[in-house]
Formats: structure tokens, sequence, C-alpha cells
């Protein structure tokens, strides 16, 4: 069983749902942007001289993003609570109530759809790209 208060479920939820957020958001930002760089040079030209504040920016972005789906329990849009076997915890994942109900589908939208077709379209676009490419070097 979980051993510690309620307010020790809901940091360490949060903590879960943020850190996991930020992983995959964060695989979907360099997914893009190698197919950006591979698939459109450019487009990408702007980029050639990849900055700091690049990368500040976009760890900015997928922070706040995470964040902002990892915060939305806290702001009674959801809600954190014991996994059903009670030795951690995690997401309510059983709504009790309509706006439950739509965080967890905005959730699984625009935390796990999204991001996985993102980086699924992207690699596939890079191999596409270095196939073609193959096809032209072959020719000359």
């Amino acid at each position: 069983r979980w051993l510690f208060d309620q307010a020790v479920c809901t940091l360490y939820a949060f903590c879960g749902v943020l850190f996991g957020l930020c992983s995959l958001a964060s695989l979907t930002v360099l997914s893009t942007v190698c197919c950006l760089k591979v698939c459109y040079p450019a487009y990408g030209r702007c980029w050639d001289s990849f900055s700091r504040s690049h990368a500040a920016g976009l760890l900015l972005g997928v922070w706040a993003y995470a964040l902002a789906f990892a915060a939305a329990p806290l702001a009674q849009w959801g809600s954190y609570g014991p996994e059903p076997y009670g030795t951690a915890c995690c997401i309510t994942w059983e709504a009790s109530s309509r706006e439950a109900t739509l965080y967890i589908l905005a959730l699984f939208v625009f935390c796990y759809l999204l991001p996985c077709l993102l980086i699924l379209v992207s690699y596939a676009l890079i191999l596409w790209t270095v196939r073609v490419s193959g096809r032209a070097v072959r020719q000359h």
C-alpha cells in the first residue's frame, strides 16, 4: 500500500507525469528538428548554426508544454491518486466527472497520439528522403 499521505502521493504523481511528458516531448522535438534538417535543407538553413538560444527556446517550450498538462490535475482538471494496487500514485484514470474525462482525452490526444504521430511522420520522411537521395546518386 501507499505509505505516505495524499500530498506526497500528489507530488510523486506530478513528478512522474511531468518527467514522462518532458521525455516524449523532447523526443518529438528532436525528431522534428532532424526531419527539418534532413528533408528540408533550405528551410533548415536558418538553423545551420544551431545556437544555445535555439536549444534553450525548444527546451523551454518542451518544459512549458509538459508543465501545463502535469499541473492540470493540481488545478482540479483531472486528479492524482493511488494506483489500483495502491503501491504508487499516478493520474486517476477512472474519470469521476466530465472534466476528468476531458483531461484524460486531452492527455491522450496531445501528449501521446500527436507526439507519436509527429515522430513517426518525421522518421518516415527522413527514410523517404534518404531513399530518394540514394536513387538520385545512383543515377548520376
